[in-house]
């Protein structure tokens, strides 16, 4: 099922829900939340609009919830304290959570009204306070996690947020690939640096993965990332030679053409909630052919504090099925 969802589209969720409901009730074998991109703008106004949302999460029980970055907006300050504050919100999920990094919590944190820190000491700092926990998730049921550095080289030590876990016998993972082009910024050198060694860190984190549901034989795979990764589109190319995605990407689409089996991509950072199969084949023998097996899946953003339950069913066609879980009420508007 392909469905592109604009953010006022609330009739298309709710039709959304009705069909997945209808059928996940009698062979569901477990479910799991994604969202991202949220809160935005100051605690006064954003702090009661996520606590409501993560209230529904926690009565939706789901195995586990996974955060897909952007834990703040690009003009809020990228302060201990505000991390801090985030990490209270990931301890009060009732099951375990799994995050991800976004741009607006270290990339972008140079920017004047983001404090003008700098971005790889923020990133240190993200470390620091959100992978604290060894070998388990976030949530007070933690999952256990394998992570990137248990796998070596050396040059990959510091990725403690590629995080790789299998459920049920699907195998998920995330890969730190965050929006505003992946923190390519060529005017500043040492985030350029950086994100070299992350590239290669994320492609092989991503080959490892696929290497590992082959050899379990994993029913499908999941990986999380922040970014929209098809931001640079265009006629000619889904990823010109200057995208911070290229490289992770071409090797994303190989591996799970290849693969053959249900691939779901889960994403953010364009704040628009959409389920669709943009990836097409990398053979040039079949351009242009869109990859069946692998769905996009990107979440709500700010304004709309919402999230997607996502449920899996190893015994039906499509495996994957979608209903967006509302906050009540949770439509925020900030100067952010």
């Amino acid at each position: 099922m392909i469905l592109v969802c604009q953010r006022k589209a609330l009739a298309w969720g709710l039709i959304l829900f009705l069909v997945f409901s209808a059928s996940a009730q009698a062979a569901e074998r477990f479910s799991f939340v994604a969202l991202g991109d949220m809160p935005y703008g100051a605690p006064v106004l954003t702090g009661p609009p996520y606590e409501r949302l993560i209230d529904a999460i926690n009565r939706a029980a789901p195995a586990f919830s996974i955060h897909v970055g952007d834990i703040k907006s690009g003009s809020t300050p990228c302060s201990d304290e505000e991390f801090r504050r985030q990490r209270a919100y990931f301890d009060s999920f009732e099951s375990a959570l799994i995050y991800t990094p976004g741009d607006n919590e270290w990339t972008d944190c140079h920017r004047e009204k983001a404090g003008k820190y700098d971005p790889l000491g923020r990133l240190n700092m993200l470390r620091e306070i959100f992978y604290d926990t060894g070998p388990e998730s976030l949530g007070a049921r933690p999952l256990m996690l394998d992570r990137q550095p248990n796998h070596g080289p050396e040059e990959f030590s510091d990725y403690v947020e590629n995080q790789r876990w299998i459920y049920e016998g699907i195998l998920f993972m995330t890969a730190h690939i965050v929006g505003s082009n992946n923190g390519f910024q060529t005017q500043r050198p040492a985030v350029v640096k950086e994100y070299y060694v992350r590239s290669r860190a994320n492609s092989a984190w991503i080959e490892d993965g696929f290497r590992i549901a082959a050899e379990t034989g994993a029913s499908a795979i999941v990986l999380a990332i922040h970014a929209d990764v098809f931001e640079g589109r265009s006629q000619w190319t889904d990823w010109p030679e200057n995208s911070g995605f290229t490289e992770t990407m071409r090797v994303f689409r190989k591996l799970a053409e290849a693969y053959r089996k249900p691939v779901l991509l889960i994403h953010g950072d364009s704040h628009v909630f959409r389920i669709d199969q943009p990836f097409t084949s990398a053979n040039p023998d079949r351009k242009n052919q869109v990859l069946d097996n692998v769905t996009r899946l990107e979440v709500f953003g700010a304004p709309d504090v919402h999230a997607v339950r996502i449920t899996v069913d190893l015994e039906r066609p499509e495996i994957f099925g979608f209903a967006p879980l509302f906050g009540p009420g949770n439509r925020v508007f900030s100067d952010d």
